[in-house]
C-alpha cells in the first residue's frame, strides 16, 4: 500500500498499541475503530494485541515503589515468546503474518516500557475481573461447548471450553454487535475428544457484544451463543 492511504493506515496500525490501552482521545478512538471496520489485517493484528493489554491495564503505577527500568532483553523475550507460540499451532502461518504480529508485540511492550508500567512487579496486581457465563448451544452433534465473556477496556473477552472439535480443522471465532457486524475473534485448531479451553478476544465492547458464532473450515455453523 503506497501513497497518502498507505501513510494513513501505517499512521492507524501504529496507533493500535494506545487503542488496545484506552490511551487515545475519542476523536483518535473513532478514526482507528472505522478503519478496523475495513482492515482485517489491522483487526489481527488487535487481536494479538489485546491479551496483553488486558495485563497492562490492570497494573497500578501507584503500587510501584520507583519506575523500574526495562530489562536489556525485552525484545529478545517477547520475540522468542511468540516464536514459540506459533511452534504449537498446527495450521502453518505466512512469513508475514508472524512478522506483523512480532511487531504488533513489541510496540505494545514499548509502550507499557515508555509509561513506566511493566509486566513485573514487587506488589500483587488486582483480582480480573468476574467472568459472565452465557448460554451456548452447540449445532454440530458430538460437540459440546460452555463459554464465559470477560469485559475489557478494549474489548470483549470470550473463555471457550469444549469438546468435540474435529481434530486438526480449523474452526474460526466471531462476535457480532448490536449493528449486526461480525467482528473476528480469532481461530483455534479442534483436538477431536480431548477438552479445549481457548481465551478468544474481539475488539467488540462488551455493551456492543450481542452474540458470538464458531464455524468451521467451511463456514458451517458449529457452536453459537447469544447473549
Amino acid at each position: 500500500m503506497t501513497g497518502a492511504h498507505g501513510d494513513e493506515h501505517r499512521e492507524l496500525r501504529e496507533q493500535l498499541g494506545a487503542y488496545a490501552l484506552g490511551h487515545l482521545t475519542g476523536a483518535e478512538r473513532d478514526r482507528v475503530r472505522a478503519h478496523l471496520d475495513g482492515c482485517a489485517d489491522c483487526r489481527a493484528e488487535l487481536a494479538d494485541i489485546a491479551p496483553l493489554a488486558a495485563r497492562l491495564a490492570a497494573v497500578d503505577p501507584r503500587a510501584l515503589d520507583e519506575t523500574p527500568a526495562s530489562p536489556p532483553d525485552l525484545g529478545a523475550r517477547v520475540l522468542t515468546r511468540i516464536a514459540e507460540e506459533r511452534r504449537r499451532q498446527v495450521v502453518p502461518m505466512r512469513r508475514a503474518a508472524v512478522r506483523r504480529r512480532a511487531l504488533s508485540a513489541a510496540a505494545v511492550a514499548g509502550v507499557a516500557a515508555a509509561g513506566g508500567v511493566v509486566g513485573w512487579l514487587v506488589r500483587p496486581v488486582p483480582d480480573p475481573p468476574p467472568l459472565e457465563p452465557v448460554a451456548v448451544q452447540a449445532v454440530e452433534p458430538g460437540v459440546r461447548a460452555t463459554a464465559d465473556l470477560v469485559p475489557h477496556m478494549w474489548g470483549v473477552e470470550v473463555k471457550l471450553t469444549g469438546t468435540g472439535f474435529a481434530d486438526g480443522e480449523v474452526f474460526r471465532v466471531a462476535v457480532t454487535d448490536d449493528d449486526g457486524r461480525e467482528v473476528p475473534a480469532g481461530e483455534f485448531v479442534g483436538i477431536g475428544a480431548a477438552e479445549l479451553r481457548c481465551n478468544l478476544n474481539s475488539s467488540v465492547l462488551r455493551d456492543d457484544a450481542v452474540a458470538f458464532e464458531v464455524v468451521d473450515a467451511s463456514g458451517a455453523v458449529v457452536v453459537r451463543s447469544e447473549f
